[in-house]
């Protein structure tokens, strides 16, 4: 048999899957005639974008079919990436990147008559993640992909994203965000690929013949996941790994009886309560029923990709004992900590394993991720819910807290308050289960997600785990892909950096140190102000034409965009915007006034009352602003909604001031500051999270760093949010404003939960003790704004020194410190 195929059939395979304009017009015509069902006079643009999804899916598969072959023939041991959330944006344009072939795509395309640019805005964003922690888990799956990490990504494939933003009078209002209305052609379903989970029932004891205690888990409801495979692409390599999640399917058949009965609610009720589980990302946790769909969320993700990858280990390798050697599962934040209780379940019940046995195994296998040093933010489950929905595995984390307390009793014995304090039941307010506490005792490694993190989570939060086993402990400073964030979303910007040091910087940040030099360059520092100006006019196009706000290009374009949250202190910005206002009105500023346009966009959790107020502030403090003829030439305030990738990118490239103010000592790291400064942005924050290493990167006379560190704030006994209010005239002035109706002339005492926020609960997040310092730091920024040349000199020597905030650099050290995994090369078996 010629497995090589005839001269002809080659030929067509090389049309089929060319790279070059004419075989990528030859598969549209296929594509868009074959599986779309329409010709080049019928299609729509959404019809053309369903084309080219999959053209370029056909050439992402041939990759993943060989990168995953490889991995078996290497037996590689693989990474698994455990999170509810991969907010990975739209694939298109970045998988034609990725490819290389955007250019010959745009070309083809146009000789259809078509505008590309027209076909990659019409792709919905897939509604997978909400924020920070969902999108840095889409950069690590992007890295690990480009530089030959065997990983995997696990989650869930929800029908419906957390919620879609609208604005109305103001306020934030939540409405479906339904994703999936017109299919997604990225995904491969995979109705071979399910497995049952169990949910309820009872736990039977029984003496098997050997004399050991045996439990039994029975009486359960069952639900069945069913898998959905999305093939990520490396950049430039030959690489594609997979992204795995899971739908719910009701495991019981359509109720026949029901219907017939005329009950027609009745007869689809089993399964429309079974497929609930995957059908929107974060349901509202204030109720108990919002509370048990979450934790229902969590076990239903782990338990289906436990059985997957225990499945595919024990093909291989026939024994569990040495899956450490083979398997590396990272919790990302403690939503899938539940694993760990579920594997020792599957080893234990299930393959009959030992304690000290499986344990070994458990606790070489997984690794946690802390996004959080906020006690309130760390997830406790209530014992009652947890027993009543996973009965065994409350049974199992009773186990494992009894033999960690053992080992804490042994090494500080009669320390009654350091095992409550360490224990992973909590006594009180209420019995909980604290699942942090499961993450850290399961786990071989614990890392924080950047350098003033780390320190912090072992000196407060994690203090006393940290002292039970110090070398537990590791940094992790996040990154951020630069595929994504600079070399798809800036192509001003990243065509400038590759006409003068090449485009390796792609896949190997720390080249853009060889722009350094340049920032001296007055001819490049022209092209490197053109490019910004254009992406500046850009977006100023974007919000005419979908808010009706015109803005000025020449102005600093001060952007705030991440999660409306008070650590994050949108209000601080608000404050100062205020007191801008204010000295407009009064020409009360010694130096003449900067043009400020304020860039908001952010999303509240939908039961957060004051973060909502904080977004209605923030539009009624515009809707004065914008409309008051003595100040709206110099300042505007904008709010975008519905902030998501897509949005993001849009903002980012147009940015001149990223503002990263939250309260030292709160942010984990964050990894808008990191897109924001890559894109050239200059960065106005505290000494908190990743702004530290951007500091010391960027150097700190290229940054405006302003307000208490997190020591002064420990330290600070005796603070008066009153006292400070009532010293400041200026910020008296401006809170007086705010609180007694001045933006809210319909409702004077709108505000009034902001005020007790602040001064009746003593702000407990500083915003008042940070202002005058916050002040005087934008005097700063409006003096250097003035100055164009330092400005643009200050922003390419921030893009020169951004390489060591690359994914990349990350995941190689996931890889290097906690995972065990050497990077691998397929390319010359591809």
């Amino acid at each position: 048999m010629n497995t090589q195929g005839s001269p002809a059939s080659q030929g067509s395979q090389s049309r089929r899957f060319g790279m070059d304009v004419e075989a990528i017009k030859s598969a549209m015509t296929d594509i868009l005639e074959c599986r779309v069902g329409k010709d080049i006079y019928t299609a729509t643009t959404r019809d053309w974008f369903d084309t080219m999804a999959y053209l370029v899916r056909d050439r992402m598969v041939e990759r993943w079919m060989q990168t995953t072959r490889g991995y078996y023939r290497k037996d590689a041991k693989r990474v698994y990436y455990f999170s509810m959330e991969f907010l990975i944006g739209r694939s298109l344009q970045n998988a034609l990147l990725n490819l290389g072939i955007l250019d010959a795509a745009e070309q083809a395309m146009h000789n259809f008559g078509i505008n590309l640019d027209e076909v990659l805005e019409i792709e919905p964003e897939a509604a997978l993640g909400n924020g920070g922690l969902g999108r840095l888990a889409a950069c690590f799956l992007d890295s690990m992909a480009t530089i030959g990490i065997p990983g995997y990504g696990y989650g869930i494939r929800y029908e419906y994203g957390m919620f879609r933003q609208v604005i109305e009078n103001g306020s934030q209002v939540e409405h479906p965000d339904n994703w999936l209305r017109y299919g997604n052609p990225w995904e491969f379903a995979r109705a071979e690929i399910i497995y049952p989970v169990r949910f309820n029932g009872r736990i039977v004891d029984v003496t098997d013949e050997d004399g050991q205690l045996r439990h039994h888990w029975v009486d359960t409801d069952e639900v069945i996941a069913m898998a959905y495979d999305m093939p990520i692409p490396g950049y430039g390599a030959s690489t594609a790994n997979n992204m795995r999640l899971w739908s719910a399917k009701s495991s019981r058949d359509f109720d026949l009886g029901y219907f017939n009965e005329g009950n027609y609610i009745k007869a689809v009720e089993a399964e429309a309560q079974s497929e609930n589980i995957s059908r929107v990302l974060y349901p509202s946790d204030t109720t108990y029923m919002g509370k048990e769909l979450r934790l229902r969320q969590q076990y239903f993700f782990v338990c289906a990709s436990l059985q997957d990858i225990l499945h595919r280990h024990e093909r291989f390798h026939g024994s569990f004992d040495n899956l450490p050697d083979k398997v590396a599962i990272q919790l990302n934040d403690t939503h899938p900590a539940i694993a760990i209780a579920e594997l020792m379940r599957i080893l234990i019940d299930v393959h009959g394993y030992e304690w000290p046995r499986a344990w070994k195994i458990v606790t070489g296998t997984f690794s946690y991720t802390n996004h959080t040093l906020m006690p309130e933010a760390l997830e406790v489950w209530s014992v009652k819910l947890f027993g009543r929905v996973l009965p065994r595995h409350l049974q199992i984390i009773y186990d494992i807290n009894f033999e960690f307390l053992k080992e804490v009793m042994h090494r500080w014995p009669g320390d009654a308050q350091l095992q409550q304090r360490m224990s992973i039941i909590q006594e009180t307010p209420e019995r909980g289960v604290r699942m942090a506490h499961l993450a850290i005792i399961g786990s071989h490694h614990v890392n924080g997600v950047a350098r003033l993190h780390t320190e912090l989570m072992k000196a407060t939060i994690f203090a006393d785990f940290a002292r039970f086993d110090a070398s537990k402990f590791i940094n992790m400073t996040n990154g951020v892909t630069p595929r994504r964030w600079l070399h798809h979303i800036n192509r001003p910007l990243s065509l400038l950096i590759s006409s003068h040091i090449g485009d390796e910087w792609v896949s190997d940040l720390d080249q853009l140190e060889r722009l350094a030099p340049l920032a001296a360059d007055p001819g490049f520092r022209a092209q490197f102000h053109a490019a910004k100006q254009h992406n500046k006019e850009r977006l100023a196009a974007l919000l005419h034409q979908r808010l009706n706000i015109d803005v000025r290009t020449d102005s600093v374009f001060d952007v705030q965009i991440k999660r409306i949250h008070e650590y994050k202190r949108q209000l601080l910005n608000v404050l100062h915007i205020v007191t801008a206002y204010n000295r407009i009105r009064h020409r009360a500023a010694q130096a003449p006034i900067v043009p400020r346009t304020f860039i908001f966009a952010g999303k509240a959790a939908p039961g957060y009352v004051l973060a909502k107020l904080i977004i209605k502030l923030i539009n009624d403090v515009g809707d004065i602003i914008n409309n008051d003829p003595a100040a709206n030439d110099l300042l505007r305030v904008v709010f975008i909604p519905n902030y998501d990738v897509s949005t993001a990118s849009d903002i980012m490239p147009a940015a001149d001031l990223s503002e990263q103010i939250s309260t030292a000592g709160t942010e984990a790291s964050g990894t808008g500051n990191m897109k924001l400064a890559l894109n050239g942005a200059l960065t106005i924050g505290t000494l908190d999270g990743a702004n530290i290493e951007i500091r010391d990167a960027v150097g700190a006379d290229n940054i405006f760093i302003f307000g208490h560190t997190a020591e002064e704030l420990a330290q600070m006994e005796s603070y008066s949010a009153r006292a400070v209010y009532q010293s400041n005239d200026e910020l008296r002035d401006v809170m007086d404003m705010i609180f007694k109706g001045f933006f809210s002339p319909d409702q004077p005492d709108r505000y009034l939960p902001l005020y007790d926020a602040l001064l009746v609960k003593n702000d407990r997040f500083r915003v008042l003790a940070d202002y005058a310092s916050y002040i005087e730091c934008q005097e700063r920024v409006s003096c250097l704004y003035e100055d164009s040349a330092a400005w643009t000199r200050t922003a390419i020597t921030n893009v020169a020194h951004m390489g060591r905030f690359s994914s990349d650099r990350t995941i190689r050290e996931y890889a290097r410190e906690i995972w065990h995994v050497p990077t691998m090369s397929l390319s010359s078996q591809i």
